[in-house]
């Protein structure tokens, strides 16, 4: 499973991981968001549309991510062109992550 979800992720210019109330319980979660950063791609979070409070983020998520946005058109199109956002759920930015972050 590990071989082919390298092998997929290898094509993809950009990772998007959508970020919901229990993303961070999820066991391929982290070791998917670890592998993209080895790879050397943004790592784009995008809160699940229609979350009401904060939640948990991935460890590696939180180590790793490029933009971690929420769920309105304009700031994920933002985040793919390259401009890196850390929001908050409702849209708020919030100070940026301090971690491996990489920008294309």
């Amino acid at each position: 499973m590990e071989r082919l979800l390298r092998m997929k992720m290898r094509w993809a210019s950009q990772v998007i991981v959508v970020i919901g109330k229990e993303t961070y319980t999820r066991p391929w979660v982290n070791w998917e968001i670890k592998v993209a950063h080895q790879l050397g791609k943004p790592i784009i979070g995008v809160y699940e549309n229609g979350l009401k409070d904060d939640v948990e983020l991935p460890d590696n998520l939180t180590k790793y991510a490029t933009s971690i946005v929420g769920w309105r058109a304009e700031s994920i199109i933002d985040a793919l062109d390259g401009n890196s956002h850390f929001q908050h759920i409702d849209g708020r930015e919030k100070e940026k992550i301090n971690g491996g972050n990489i920008i294309c």
